[in-house]
C-alpha cells in the first residue's frame, strides 16, 4: 500500500482542540452558503440605486420618438396557443419607457426575447439613457435583469468566557443589472406614472 501524499500533522491537545472548533465553524458556514435558494435568494433586499439618466421632464417631452424594431428574427416551428391570446396582445402593445444599463453605463442593451411559446425569437438592441417605444415584453424582461450578490461579513458566532470568537457568514444581497423605467406623459408631479 502507499501511503497518503498528504500527511496528518501531529499537534498537541489544545492546538487540536481549537482545530476541531475551526473545522466545526466551517462546516456551519459551508452548511449556510448551501442554505441559499433561489427563494431565500430572491428574499434578499434589494439595493437601492440613482438613475443614471439625468434627463429633466422638459428634455423627454422635447425628444423624439424613437419606435424600437428587432434587428433579427429567428422563426419558431411551434404552433402558438390560442389560449394566451389576449396575454400576447398586451404584452406586444408598445410602451414608452428608459432603458438603463448599470453595469456598463451609457452601453447599447443587447438583449433576445422570446415571451410566449410559437412566435419567433427576437434580438434588440436597445440605446440607453433616452426615451424609447417598445413592446412591453421587452421592458419587463430588461426589468427583471438582476444577481444576487454574496457578501462575507464578520459577525460575532460564539462568546466564550475569554472573549468572544468571530465567524464569516453569508449574507447577500440583489444588484439591479439593468432597468426599464416608464416615462411619463403626464405633466402634474402629483399624478402617479402609469407603469407596465
Amino acid at each position: 500500500m502507499t501511503e497518503s501524499p498528504l500527511k496528518k500533522v501531529k499537534v498537541s491537545g489544545t492546538a487540536q482542540a481549537e482545530m476541531d472548533k475551526l473545522g466545526k465553524q466551517f462546516d456551519a458556514f459551508d452548511e449556510n452558503v448551501k442554505s441559499l435558494t433561489l427563494d431565500r435568494m430572491n428574499e434578499a433586499p434589494k439595493q437601492e440605486s440613482e438613475p443614471t439618466h439625468k434627463l429633466s421632464q422638459t428634455q423627454i417631452a422635447n425628444s423624439k420618438d424613437v419606435y424600437l424594431k428587432p434587428d433579427k428574427i429567428i422563426g419558431c416551428r411551434d404552433r402558438f396557443n390560442e389560449k394566451f391570446r389576449d396575454d400576447y396582445n398586451f404584452q406586444k402593445e408598445y410602451v414608452n419607457f428608459i432603458a438603463e444599463n448599470k453595469e456598463l453605463i451609457g452601453e447599447t442593451i443587447e438583449i433576445w426575447t422570446r415571451p410566449f411559446g410559437g412566435v419567433p425569437a427576437e434580438y434588440w438592441k436597445v440605446p440607453t439613457n433616452k426615451p424609447v417605444w417598445g413592446p412591453r415584453y421587452l421592458a419587463e424582461q430588461i426589468k427583471r435583469k438582476f444577481y444576487h450578490r454574496l457578501v462575507m461579513t464578520n459577525t460575532v458566532t460564539e462568546a466564550t468566557g475569554m472573549g468572544q470568537m468571530y465567524g464569516q457568514l453569508a449574507a447577500d444581497t440583489t444588484i439591479q443589472r439593468l432597468d426599464a423605467n416608464p416615462v411619463s406623459s403626464r405633466k402634474s408631479v402629483f399624478l402617479g406614472a402609469q407603469g407596465f
